[in-house]
């Protein structure tokens, strides 16, 4: 089962996407950020393009465990995605996956000035995913019929 990662931001999408056995996460880029319609019918055709039978959505949880106006709208996105594609879609709590990338591309030697734009949030989505896939979370749901 491929599986599609997104890293939301208001700017640009970071996108990672899974091998076909769901173990390995890849970065995949990243989309710019056009309003919540524009971006789900663009998610929505990645999901189809890439073939993708789950997607997880970074869920940007305040580091207290507040969820504020950011995971509202993430989690307004996954459903209106679910809705549109008819694929399973996950939230992840994302809270360490941006801090995570900037400090793996720092370690990598890539400054934030050598850096191309959307790169941090392309590896954000990539941490995301794979956690996701570590976690299991791939598997079917338990009134999922297995493919």
């Amino acid at each position: 089962m491929v599986v599609l990662g997104i890293d939301l931001g208001s700017k640009r999408i970071g996108l990672a996407v899974s091998d076909p056995d769901a173990r390995i996460a890849f970065p995949a880029g990243a989309v710019e950020s056009r309003g919540a319609a524009k971006d789900v019918a663009a998610i929505a055709a990645l999901v189809k393009e890439r073939g993708a039978e789950c997607v997880v959505v970074g869920l940007p949880i305040h580091m207290n465990g507040r969820r504020g106006p950011e995971a509202e709208a993430a989690q307004r996105f996954a459903a209106e995605l679910a809705k549109k594609t008819g694929v399973r879609v996950e939230l992840q709590d994302e809270r360490w996956t941006s801090r995570e990338a900037e400090r793996a591309l720092g370690e990598m030697g890539r400054t934030s000035k050598k850096r191309e734009r959307g790169e941090v949030d392309a590896i954000a989505a990539t941490l995301l995913l794979r956690s996701f896939l570590e976690r299991g979370g791939a598997q079917p749901k338990r009134d999922e019929p297995r493919s």
